[in-house]
Formats: C-alpha cells, structure tokens, sequence
C-alpha cells in the first residue's frame, strides 16, 4: 500500500466508505498522521461528499 498521499492527490475511495457498488474517485483534501488510526485520508468525491478514514481505504489514481 501506498501512504505517501499528499494534498491535491487524485484518488479512488473504497465503496466500504461510498456505500456505492465501485470505487469513487476523489481529490485528497487532508492528510493526518494519527496516533491510533495511523495515516488518515481526507477525500472530496466529484459531487461533493467528504470521506475520511485510514489510507488502506483509498487507492491513488
């Protein structure tokens, strides 16, 4: 896995986040190294919806 997200990333989210059937594509809009959580991706989908949850659940583009 990659954890190397930076701010502006093109990404794709997992649908365990969307709910969706596919994965999502996105734009990385933070990036948190949490003490429980480790790496923490913010993402913003195309139409607008925010996800957040530890990197394993988006994918770089």
């Amino acid at each position: 896995m990659d954890a190397n997200f930076m701010i502006g990333d093109r990404v794709l989210v997992s649908p365990f986040l969307t709910h969706l059937p596919d994965w999502s594509e996105g734009k990385v809009i933070d990036v948190e190294d949490n003490t429980y959580n480790g790496i923490v991706v913010s993402a913003e989908t195309d139409d607008g919806s925010i996800y957040f949850q530890r990197a394993e659940y988006f994918k770089k583009k």
